[in-house]
């Protein structure tokens, strides 16, 4: 019997500002886990993050929690966020020409990295 590989978290780290966003982030690729995101999460621990790659919006239909998001450009750079956003807020986003990815994150987490439009991350391993 083989065993399943044991992939090891994403970190996403600001580099503009020297913080770490997300220490146990996952990557959601397919259409299927990019659109079920978050949904159904009662909360969300310290450290967390999920990375919607490629996509450039998100809706809060069917969610429970708010959180924090940002999204990001083919250069790593914050090109929008979003503090708080409510559950059942329809839909946040930037031009899909713009953007490439987007992080979800635990509400608090965009200040407590000092986080800031135009700042440029580092996702490791790389996307």
């Amino acid at each position: 019997m083989s065993k399943q590989p044991v992939s090891s978290p994403v970190i996403i780290e600001n580099v503009t500002r020297g913080t770490v966003i997300a220490d146990r982030a996952e990557v959601a690729r397919s259409l299927f886990a990019r659109g079920r995101g978050l949904m159904g999460r009662a909360a969300l621990p310290a450290g967390y993050g999920l990375i919607l790659v490629p996509e450039s919006s998100i809706h809060m239909f069917f969610m429970r929690i708010p959180i924090d998001v940002l999204f990001v450009d083919r250069r790593h750079r914050v090109i929008g966020m979003r503090e708080a956003l409510p559950p059942w807020h329809p839909f946040a986003g930037v031009a899909p020409w713009r953007g490439y990815y987007v992080i979800e994150l635990p509400v608090g987490a965009i200040r407590a990295s000092r986080t800031e439009a135009g700042d440029e991350l580092r996702v490791t391993p790389d996307l």
